[in-house]
């Protein structure tokens, strides 16, 4: 059986293996964001980090620029950017069954909003933008169904398995005797926090330790907390006379921890962040140094005969300094001269910027967010940052697989739990279902193959004005289908295979109806012709009679 004192080496490993990571994190913490990463759990509502030691904040917009940009470009609120499909493309086509999956889809997207969900993600993206991995727990609630816990840096460490996927999951935090004894209940937590907590002293700190991991000794026979695949354990690390606050468990990893790109076996992910490390720190020397070279050039150091020692200088603008008189040349003049090349500076410093920019991919989001959303197509956006698209498709790949389909898979079983999902249609019993993503973003990467399939529908066209069999090798109904999906186009408005063929048979069936009462029409009208016709008199029709009747030979001759 696992102990308390087996976790606690398992936190110490974690952390040592992290030890390299951390302190770059720090770095990145003081030149970016002061008030991210939590290093020491005492660390909470620290108001002695400030932002006085950045002196151009370049960087900071940039990273924001970005974590805002993956938000409406990933996971905006104000549109749909994923959808659900089966993996079965005669099943894709069946109405009832685009009718569920669209309301599902429909009913999670308002889970989504009502919570905080989207709050969570943006504080996901500038931590991944900034420090390469990010990581946000996702609980069962029963107000909300799912609630978002983001972490910061410095406060967790992560493990993956051989298939390199983040299983595991250590956290270190503090919370307030209030909130500990409010989670869980007085008689779970160690003598000391319940003597604060009977004296009243709710607002101190108090270090708990959150174990999430794999659960190798459970009996899969049973399907309580403590036999789920996911074995989830609280504890005070500096409490030895109890074992643990709470011992639980879930079926599914509750965690998310997206990385921005990894290199081999790495457990931790490297971000813009640290490319642009250096030329942050760049820009703010060239601030400090232009700042000191406009100072010694206003108020540059001077020297003075040493008879004028403890008179007094008055080195501001309309100062007056007295002397005896008697002293002959320059009184007071400058130690040095500096002087500044300001337009060259400034023009280095405007270098800097855009490295910086570049390197958080602020040229392309601003683009996304200065355009008319109304008028801006994904083709448009591919279009105009096709080379940016690509360097940014193998991120928003792994930001897919690690980050936004565990979430969808996570909301799903809490809502199927809560039973807030309705029941599926019999064709989708023991089916399973996968995620397609139709944000800007992943609408703008696929809309880049749009742009053979327009060149050969145009060429196509252009060979059938003088050979029009050409067009016998279009297939017209797997076009649509393919062209809608690679542009995101909403599903309810491509209608199924099988309501298509009902709708062409229909049509059939009208244009044969027409054509007989067409005929039929025409029939009418030679009888009534005929009918009109006199026999009395040689003509046609009396020629064609006695024709058939034998009596005479015609006499139209």
């Amino acid at each position: 059986m696992t102990t308390r004192r087996d976790y606690t080496k398992r936190w110490q490993g974690l952390r040592t293996e992290q030890s390299g990571h951390r302190a770059r994190w720090q770095d990145l913490s003081d030149a970016y964001l002061p008030h991210t990463g939590q290093f020491q759990p005492s660390e909470r509502n620290d108001s002695r980090r400030r932002h006085q030691e950045i002196l151009d904040s370049s960087g900071i917009r940039a990273l924001r620029t970005l974590a805002a940009g993956m938000m409406a470009g990933m996971t905006s609120p104000a549109r749909p950017w994923f959808r659900l499909t089966t993996t079965d493309p005669e099943l894709d086509e069946s109405d009832s069954i685009k009718r569920w999956l669209a309301d599902v889809q429909r009913r999670m997207l308002m889970l989504f909003g009502a919570g905080n969900t989207y709050r969570a993600l943006h504080s996901v993206y500038e931590e991944l933008a900034l420090y390469g991995t990010a990581a946000n727990l996702v609980t069962p609630d029963f107000e909300h169904v799912v609630w978002h816990h983001p972490l910061t840096a410095g406060q967790y460490a992560i493990a993956t398995d051989h298939l390199g996927q983040v299983t595991t999951l250590y956290r270190q935090f503090e919370m307030t005797v209030g909130e500990l004894v409010g989670q869980f209940g007085l008689e779970s937590v160690s003598p000391s926090v319940s003597r604060r907590w009977r004296t009243g002293n709710l607002v101190s700190g108090v270090v708990v330790a959150h174990a999430i991991e794999p659960r190798a000794d459970r009996d899969v026979r049973r399907r309580d907390a403590r036999n789920m695949p996911w074995r989830s354990v609280y504890f005070e690390p500096g409490d030895q006379t109890r074992e643990f606050l709470r011992e639980s468990g879930y079926r599914r990893f509750p965690a998310v921890a997206p990385r921005w790109v990894t290199s081999g076996g790495d457990v931790y992910g490297t971000g813009p962040g640290h490319e642009s490390l250096g030329d942050v720190r760049a820009l703010q020397h060239l601030h400090r140094r232009k700042a000191q070279a406009i100072d010694y050039q206003t108020m540059p150091p001077v020297e003075a005969p040493a008879s004028m020692a403890g008179n007094g200088v008055d080195l501001l603008p309309g100062g007056v300094s007295y002397h005896d008189g008697q002293q002959s040349g320059q009184v007071i003049r400058p130690v040095w001269q500096v002087r500044l090349d300001l337009n060259g500076l400034l023009m280095d410093i405007q270098d800097t910027r855009t490295r910086i920019r570049e390197s958080f991919y602020a040229d392309l989001f601003l683009m996304l967010a200065s355009s008319d959303r109304r008028q801006m197509t994904a083709t448009e956006v591919a279009e105009r940052h096709e080379e940016k698209l690509l360097m940014l498709g193998p991120v928003l790949e792994r930001l897919h697989s690690e980050l936004l389909s565990p979430l969808i898979d996570l909301a799903f079983d809490a809502m199927a739990d809560t039973g807030t999902i309705p029941p599926p249609p019999p064709d989708l019993q023991g089916r399973e279902l996968s995620v397609e993503f139709v944000s800007m973003l992943a609408q703008a990467q696929r809309a880049v193959a749009t742009t053979s399939i327009d060149r050969f529908v145009a060429n196509l066209g252009a060979v059938a004005q003088f050979k029009p069999e050409a067009l016998d090798k279009l297939d017209a109904d797997r076009w649509v289908d393919a062209y809608a999906d690679m542009l995101g186009v909403d599903p309810d408005l491509i209608v199924p295979g099988e309501r298509v063929a009902i709708i062409r048979q229909q049509r059939a069936e009208a244009q044969q109806a027409a054509a007989q009462a067409e005929q039929m029409a025409q029939q009418a009208k030679v009888a009534r012709d005929l009918g009109a016709a006199r026999t009395d008199q040689p003509n046609a029709l009396t020629d064609v009679i006695q024709m058939f009747s034998g009596y005479t030979t015609p006499q139209g001759g």
